[in-house]
């Protein structure tokens, strides 16, 4: 069983400056490209609404993001493991992957994705601002939409494999691999003798384990696998691994 890596997206986004728009039609799973364009079409239209920052649940400070979704389907695009740039792909080095490590998160790694439904690292997609928790205008609430989709088009990608979940929650609601043996990754740190989980540090560990995965040669087959992978990992001090759930411990 290889494994399957599933990662949020980041709110952080670097944007293309060049290069061809998104081509739906080339992107990972292409049967999601009609939910896709429902969806960008929508963010288009909300994004040019006087209550957008309202209606895109974003703040003031993010009024340039929301603008720049008028023009989504004409932005240049980019990998999508260089256009996400938050803490998890940061810790993963995902913009520095070489033609064949994206090859291999092609193959090993999904990101679920508020607009796009899923995709691989390898997908060239446009920066954007859209969370999966937003209600989107007459689509509703995306989480419900995409688990319209992603279940008939993703079981067959998951099917037999260990799937190292490392989604928030808001995400894991859009899809739940089913005929998969799920590993959940909680990350906690240790600070005078005390744990506690840390959301910045989880973003992080998740996604040094994530590039660990996707950088070796020979793919993760067992959750025992994705375990002794883990105890390589900077910064941790412990690991355990107790029905379906990996729990890290990182040093403060």
């Amino acid at each position: 069983m290889r494994v399957l890596i599933l990662l949020p997206p980041s709110e952080g986004k670097t944007s293309p400056t060049a290069g061809d728009p998104v081509d739906l039609g080339a992107l990972a799973h292409p049967a999601l490209a009609h939910a896709r364009r429902r969806v960008g079409d929508a963010l288009v239209k909300v994004s040019g609404q006087r209550n957008a920052l309202a209606a895109l649940g974003v703040g003031p400070s993010l009024a340039d993001e929301v603008e720049h979704n008028r023009e989504l389907w004409t932005n240049p695009a980019d990998v999508a493991a260089k256009v996400y740039s938050g803490v998890l792909f940061e810790a993963a080095r995902a913009s520095t992957w070489d033609g064949a490590t994206l090859a291999r998160a092609a193959e090993r790694v999904r990101i679920i994705s508020a607009l796009w439904g899923a995709v691989t690292p390898a997908d060239r997609i446009p920066s954007y601002r859209l969370s999966m928790s937003t209600s989107l205008g007459r689509i509703g609430a995306l989480a419900s939409f995409w688990r319209q989709h992603l279940a008939s088009e993703l079981s067959h990608v998951a099917d037999g494999r260990v799937v190292v979940d490392c989604r928030s929650s808001s995400y894991v609601a859009a899809w739940r691999p089913a005929g998969a043996t799920l590993l959940s990754v909680r990350v906690e740190r240790e600070l005078h003798g005390k744990r506690s989980v840390v959301s910045h540090m989880a973003k992080h560990t998740r996604g040094l384990l994530t590039g660990a995965l996707v950088r070796a040669d020979a793919a993760a087959e067992s959750c025992s696998d994705v375990a002794d992978v883990t105890r390589t990992l900077d910064g941790v001090i412990d690991i355990r691994l107790d029905h379906r759930e990996l729990t890290v411990v990182v040093g403060a």
